[in-house]
């Protein structure tokens, strides 16, 4: 038995001294799925939601699936997260497998009312979401943005009320005893401007608004924090290795 444990110390110890990432010790099948606006690119480092996105997969090179879409590609993120909790590769998913993911979803704009519609795709199936996150959530066609589903455990929305384009100010759940609803932030920029430098004129000239939000630090220091709350501890690595 002690020999048993000092093994196991003797593991621990290795792994910190090589700066490896305990992560998969943790959550193997933590997965952050982001949802961008309008016609934004995955890949369009202006925006926030793929400098968070960025961020994320630099922090967690293993134990995290990071992955990013366009907020018409809902279907094609759905299939991606079966994928990724398919963990033994058969093809379905068991109740283990379902019972261990550990998701997080968020958005922006029209990718916000994307977060809520595919939180609630993943629970027709059965599987839990840990958080959503919906940033100045703008309905799309056919979808509900306010009502949360009840496999969510956690939501929050930030919105703001300005302009010509402005966000959903209230989300509520569907079953308050399964779900709680972190708060609705309201934020405003008449008397608080940031900067959208790298914008399309025609975004700063008719939707500023809704564009400082989704360009605001402090909303989106938030937002992190709130999804990186829900991942594995990180490892910092040994001085001088």
């Amino acid at each position: 038995m002690v020999q048993c444990y000092l093994q196991m110390v003797r593991a621990v110890l290795i792994v910190l001294a090589f700066g490896l990432n305990l992560a998969p010790l943790f959550a193997a099948n933590s997965i952050v799925v982001g949802f961008v606006g309008g016609r934004v690119k995955p890949s369009n480092s202006i925006h926030s939601e793929v400098q968070m996105a960025d961020r994320l997969r630099r922090d967690y090179p293993s134990g995290v699936e990071v992955r990013l879409f366009e907020n018409h590609q809902g279907e094609r993120a759905r299939q991606e997260v079966l994928r990724l909790l398919d963990s033994n590769h058969d093809g379905t998913l068991s109740p283990q497998e379902k019972r261990e993911a550990r998701i997080a979803i968020y958005g922006h704009s029209w990718g916000a009312s994307e977060t809520a519609t595919l939180a609630r795709s993943l629970g027709e199936q059965g599987i839990p979401v840990l958080l959503t996150v919906q940033v100045d959530s703008v309905r799309k066609r056919g979808e509900n943005d306010e009502l949360v589903s009840p496999n969510v455990a956690q939501a929050i929305n930030f919105y703001q009320r300005n302009g010509l384009l402005h966000g959903l100010k209230e989300i509520y759940a569907a079953d308050p005893s399964r779900t709680q609803i972190l708060g609705n932030y309201r934020f405003d920029y008449k008397n608080n401007k940031v900067s959208c430098e790298g914008y399309p004129w025609y975004a700063r000239v008719f939707m500023k608004p809704h564009i400082e939000i989704e360009s605001d630090p402090s909303v989106w220091q938030r937002v992190e924090a709130l999804i990186r709350s829900k991942l594995p501890p990180l490892v910092s690595r040994v001085a001088g290795h």
